[in-house]
Parts: structure tokens; C-alpha cells; sequence
């Protein structure tokens, strides 16, 4: 399946003009590829996934010495643009989470349609462990708590002990089987009934949330005054990270509401481009049903 970028226009429109960029979350060059197309002078394109990496160098080849491709998190952006000599950017892109190149690679095993191993690392050659350490090793109360609370699901408890007591599991569709048995998918239903455990399980392995948490300060210091930082996510649990550390970093003074006077000397790095996050319209969702719970958050750097 062909990758299509998520919200590619006002990815544009909010990061160019710009003479150094980074891609924090290259995949397969897309945002990339079209940011130097429309003029930007570089960019710096940060990825784990070897695969992605590989699509990615051929998609920027045609840009030359104007695109850097690395394989690393975004959580090293700073360790990697002092590395080919930028102290500061004006733009930084982060498009969090899954990819659908990602998807839909059964060997992945990011997804439960078609069978495959039960890894989901965007790293596979990394030293994180693969889903199934966790499935097959973690007790029932830390599955429990894993399905609650980066899965949002409320059959976690169930769950869990429905796992626990049919390990060991090698593969997406015994995990998938299991999970549909211990909580039937009901008619009407908008989703499997794996679809939350599977995220779960990827958000944990490779410590998205944490990351996300980590990163966005970082980001915000490597901006010059007037970069700007412009965050993708695809549920809510990322969406409510990126909204509350922009919040904050919109703002003055954060003393509880009753302090007579400031006293925590916080002083706003940013201000909001976007008050409200900017979502598909329905042409680019007819386009790509995965846009669909895309939301875009921009900053600028004061």
C-alpha cells in the first residue's frame, strides 16, 4: 500500500519558509520529501525504523547533500542536529505513533488481520523487548493496568486474566483469538475488540507516551525564535500530552490560582498557532481513512 502523508498542507503552510528542518518521525519521507520540494534549504530526518529508513534515503535521494537521513529516536533530535552542526532549527515535525507502512507488514506484528509475530518494535534490531516478553511474561495485574491505561480499555481486568491463562502466545492472531473470546465482539461494535490491546502493548514496548513527554521540551529549546514545532498525533492519550505541555509552555505564570504575586518566575517559550488542533477535511479523508484522527498542534517560538 502506498503511503500517503497525514495533513501534508498545513504541514506546509505552518513549517515553510524554513532553512533547517527536522523530521523527527521521517517513515518513508513524505513530509519530507514535499517540505524540499516547496523550498526548504535542509532537513534532518530522524527514524528507528530500518525499513522506513531504507523507503526514505530513496524517496530524498534527488535532494543530495539537502537531506540528512539517521537512524535514531526523537528523543536524540539535539544529539543529531549538533552533530552535522545545527545549535538551532526553524522548524520541528513530529508525526507520533504507528504508520501504516508499519500496519500493514504482517511480520511486524503491529497489527492482528493477518498473522505474524508478536513484535512491534519500531526497532526490531533494537534492545527493547518484543510484545511478546510482555504478553508471556508480565503478571496479571501489569497487563490490567497496561490495557487501562494506554489502551483506554475498560475490560482490562478480563482481559488480562483471559491472556494469563491461555499463554504462550507466538503470534498476532492467537493473542487477537484469545482477546475476541474473553470479550465477544458485539454487533454494532466500531472496532475489534483487539484493536485497543494491540495499542496498549505497541505504546508500552516501545515507551511512546514517556518519550513524547520527554522530547517536547527538548524540541522547544532547539527552536530559534520564530521556529516552529508542529506535532501529529492519533488518539487522544497523545493528543492530551501535546496539548498540556504546549499549555504550559504558553504560559506566564504557573502559581496555583490564589498566590498573590508570582513566585515560580515560569515564563512562557511559545505561543499557540493553534488554539484548537487542525484535523482532515473530508476530501483527505475520502483520500486516507487513516487521516481521520489525525490532529495537528503548532507552535512558534518566541
Amino acid at each position: 500500500m502506498t503511503h500517503i502523508s497525514v495533513l501534508l498542507e498545513p504541514i506546509l503552510h505552518y513549517l515553510l519558509p524554513a532553512e533547517r528542518l527536522i523530521d523527527g518521525t521521517l517513515g518513508a519521507g513524505g513530509h519530507s520529501s514535499a517540505l524540499l520540494e516547496a523550498g526548504a534549504g535542509a532537513v534532518l530526518g530522524l527514524d528507528l525504523d530500518p525499513m522506513a529508513l531504507g523507503l526514505a534515503r530513496e524517496v530524498l535521494e534527488p535532494y543530495g547533500a539537502r537531506a540528512h537521513v539517521v537512524q535514531a529516536s526523537y528523543w536524540d533530535m539535539v544529539t543529531e542536529a549538533r552533530r552535522i552542526g545545527w545549535e538551532q532549527v526553524d522548524g520541528i515535525l513530529l508525526d507520533v505513533g504507528v504508520s501504516s507502512m508499519q500496519l500493514d507488514r504482517p511480520e511486524r506484528g503491529f497489527a492482528f488481520m493477518q498473522d505474524g509475530p508478536l513484535d512491534m518494535r519500531f526497532n526490531p534490531a533494537g534492545d527493547r523487548p518484543p510484545a511478546a516478553d510482555l504478553v508471556n511474561f508480565a503478571d496479571e495485574a501489569e497487563l490490567a493496568d497496561l490495557f487501562y491505561k494506554y489502551g483506554e480499555d475498560p475490560n482490562g481486568r478480563r482481559l488480562a486474566r483471559a491472556i494469563v491463562a491461555h499463554r504462550p502466545y507466538a503470534t498476532t492472531r492467537e493473542l487477537a483469538g484469545v482477546v475476541e473470546q474473553a470479550v465477544p465482539r458485539r454487533k454494532g461494535d466500531k472496532i475489534h475488540p483487539a484493536t485497543r490491546v494491540f495499542q496498549a502493548l505497541r505504546i508500552a514496548v516501545n515507551d511512546e507516551l514517556n518519550g513524547l513527554e520527554r522530547v517536547l521540551p527538548q524540541a522547544i529549546d532547539l527552536l530559534r525564535p520564530g521556529g516552529r514545532l508542529a506535532v501529529i498525533s492519533f488518539h487522544s492519550l497523545e493528543d492530551r500530552i501535546v496539548k498540556q505541555a504546549f499549555k504550559l509552555a504558553s504560559t506566564d505564570c504557573i502559581c496555583p490560582p490564589r498566590t498573590p504575586i508570582c513566585i515560580c518566575g515560569h515564563r512562557a517559550s511559545v505561543h499557540l498557532l493553534t488554539r484548537k488542533p487542525i484535523q482532515a477535511d473530508e476530501a483527505e479523508i475520502s483520500r486516507n481513512p487513516r487521516s481521520r484522527s489525525a490532529k495537528l498542534r503548532v507552535v512558534e517560538k518566541i
